[in-house]
C-alpha cells in the first residue's frame, strides 16, 4: 500500500513545500487576531498550504494564539493543516476515490462553519485569556520549523535563486521527517486489523444493517472514538479509514472518523499542556461536536445527491500487490524527484541564481 501511494505522498509533499517557500503570507498574529470571515478563510488557505503533521499543526497554532491570534482562526488553522493537504487529498483519492475527496473539502467548509459558531455562542468567559496565559513550559516534540516566505522578492526572481530551491527541499525532508512514522504506523495498524480482527467484529463498534437517522448519528459519532483511540493522525489513518469503509460504516462516518486527526489522546494531551486542563477538554469538545456534525451534513447531503458510493470494495489493504503499471513509473518519477530535492537540500544553495 506505500508503495501504491507513494507517489501521491512526494507529489503532495512537493506541492507543498513549493507554496510555502514561493508564496508570501502576512503577519499571522496581526492577520488572524479577530475572527470574522476574512481571518477564518486566511486561516484555512494558510493551513491547506502548511504542513500536514498534526503535531506541528497543533505547535504551530499554540504559537499564534500565544501572540494574540483569536481561538477561532486558531482551530481553523490547525484542522486544515491537517484535513485540505494535498498529501491527504492524493492519497484519499488513491485509497477510496473520488467522491471522498469531495466529501473531504465540503466537510471542511461545513466543520470550520460549525466550529466558528459553537464558539461564538458556547466559550466561557475568560477561558480565551486563560489560556493564552498559560505557561507552557514543554515541548511537544515536533516543531513547525518552517513556513512560507516573508521576503518581498519578486515571484519571477524568487524562483531562479537556487537557495529558494534548497530550502522548498529543506521544507519537503522537514514535513516527511514529521509524518514518515505516522503514515508507517497507519498502514501497519490498517494491515493487522484487516488480518486479525474479524469483520464480523467491527459491526459491534457501529451500526451497520439500518438506514435510518440513529445509524447516521451513531456511526458519525464512533468514527471520531475510533480515531482517539487508534493514535494516528494525517495521512496516517487513511489506511483504517478504508478499512472501516469496507466493514460497513457509514459514508459519513468515514468522514468524521478522517477529521478526528486532532483528537487523538496524544494531542489532548498537547493540548493540556498548551493551554490548561479546562481549555483543552473545550477544544476538543468543540472539535468533537464539529466533526460529528459535519459528518452527519455530509452523508444527508451526498446522499441527499445520489453521490453516496453503493458497492464496497473489499478494502484498499486486501487487494494492494506490487504490479508493473503506470503506478510504478510514477513511483519511479517520484523517487528520482526525491533524489534531487536530496541532493538540493544537502548540497544547499548558496544565493546563485539557476
Amino acid at each position: 500500500m506505500l508503495w501504491a501511494t507513494l507517489w501521491a505522498l512526494v507529489l503532495g509533499f512537493g506541492l507543498s513545500a513549493c507554496v510555502q517557500v514561493f508564496f508570501r503570507k502576512e503577519q499571522i498574529t496581526r492577520q488572524l487576531g479577530r475572527a470574522s470571515f476574512r481571518e477564518m478563510a486566511l486561516a484555512t488557505f494558510l493551513g491547506a498550504a502548511s504542513s500536514s503533521c498534526s503535531y506541528a499543526a497543533a505547535a504551530a497554532a499554540k504559537t499564534f494564539f500565544k501572540k494574540g491570534a483569536a481561538l477561532t482562526p486558531v482551530l481553523a488553522f490547525m484542522f486544515a493543516s491537517t484535513n485540505l493537504v494535498l498529501e491527504l487529498g492524493c492519497v484519499l483519492w488513491l485509497l477510496l476515490g473520488w467522491t471522498f475527496v469531495l466529501a473531504e473539502v465540503v466537510g471542511a467548509v461545513i466543520l470550520i462553519f460549525i466550529m466558528w459558531l459553537l464558539v461564538k455562542f458556547t466559550m466561557p468567559k475568560g477561558l480565551e485569556e486563560a489560556a493564552r496565559k498559560h505557561d507552557d513550559k514543554e515541548s511537544n516534540g515536533h516543531s513547525h520549523g518552517h513556513g512560507m516566505t516573508m521576503a518581498d522578492e519578486p515571484f519571477r526572481r524568487k524562483i531562479k535563486r537556487r537557495e529558494n530551491w534548497a530550502r522548498m527541499a529543506g521544507a519537503f525532508f522537514m514535513d516527511a521527517g514529521m509524518l514518515w512514522k505516522e503514515i508507517a504506523i497507519g498502514f501497519l495498524i490498517a494491515a493487522i486489523l484487516m488480518v486479525l480482527v474479524p469483520e464480523s467484529w467491527w459491526g459491534k463498534l457501529f451500526i451497520t444493517h439500518e438506514t435510518g437517522f440513529l445509524r447516521l448519528v451513531e456511526n458519525a459519532v464512533a468514527g471520531p472514538l475510533i480515531a482517539g483511540a487508534s493514535f494516528v493522525c494525517s495521512v496516517g489513518n487513511l489506511p483504517l479509514a478504508s478499512l472501516l469503509w469496507s466493514s460497513g460504516i457509514s459514508f459519513g462516518g468515514v468522514i468524521s472518523f478522517i477529521y478526528a486527526d486532532l483528537i487523538i489522546i496524544p494531542l489532548v494531551l498537547a493540548y493540556r499542556k498548551y493551554y490548561g486542563t479546562k481549555a483543552a477538554l473545550y477544544i476538543t469538545g468543540v472539535l468533537f461536536v464539529s466533526m460529528v456534525i459535519a459528518g452527519i451534513v455530509v452523508d444527508w447531503l451526498f446522499g441527499a445527491m445520489g453521490l453516496i458510493p453503493q458497492v464496497r470494495a473489499a478494502g484498499a489493504m486486501s487487494h494492494a500487490a506490487f504490479q508493473w503499471n503506470y503506478t510504478t513509473w510514477l513511483d519511479l518519477g517520484a523517487v528520482i524527484l526525491s533524489g534531487v530535492l536530496a541532493w538540493l537540500h544537502f548540497k544547499g544553495g548558496g544565493g546563485r541564481e539557476i
